[in-house]
């Protein structure tokens, strides 16, 4: 339940019983809105708030920054396996050539050759090494991914997800979405 909110939508950051984020990549935000309702339905705890309030004729109620599910939600242990995914994985680069921009997603042994839509056999490609690889398997285009194609767990999906901050993050969220970072001395 990820709302697209903006710099000045006062998002909220969900997080997990434990208080660890739903999810890093994309970010779990939820807008002010849906996280008031989870309020007043008594499905979340405030964390933190934002110095803004709403108004109702009789009540005045700060903007939540952080709330935190009552519930535990199980996260999944086997990520699905979408495009968004593999480009997580892979970093967002292209695993021939390391550029960054127009990813597809490229069938190391292509499908014509007998390979498979799995997380072992797909990895992101830019359109350029894509195309220059076109119909062949690495031997014969003399073109290798850099890192081995692999199915990741969940652990190194939200890893990666965490060298993408999004656009926006309010100081109050800092401490949960960074904490079992390295600190500096």
């Amino acid at each position: 339940m990820n709302a697209h909110v903006s710099h000045g939508g006062w998002p909220v950051l969900v997080l997990n019983a434990d208080f660890r984020p739903l999810s890093y990549y994309p970010l779990s935000l939820w807008s002010w809105q849906d996280a008031v309702k989870a309020v007043f339905l008594d499905r979340v705890n405030i964390v933190a708030h934002y110095d803004r309030a709403v108004h109702s004729p009789n009540l005045e109620f700060r903007l939540p920054s952080v709330v935190s599910l009552k519930s535990f939600v199980k996260p999944t242990t086997n990520p699905a396996f979408t495009r968004f995914n593999v480009f997580l994985r892979d970093r967002f680069v292209c695993q021939y050539c390391g550029a960054p921009d127009d990813l597809t997603f490229d069938h190391i042994i292509p499908r014509s050759k007998g390979g498979q839509t799995t997380w072992e056999n797909v990895v992101a490609a830019c359109s350029p090494c894509n195309l220059r690889k076109g119909n062949l398997t690495p031997e014969q285009a003399k073109m290798f991914p850099r890192q081995t194609a692999f199915a990741p767990t969940v652990h190194q999906l939200h890893r990666n997800g965490r060298l993408f901050p999004p656009n926006y993050l309010h100081e109050s969220w800092l401490d949960y979405l960074y904490w079992d970072t390295e600190l500096d001395p």
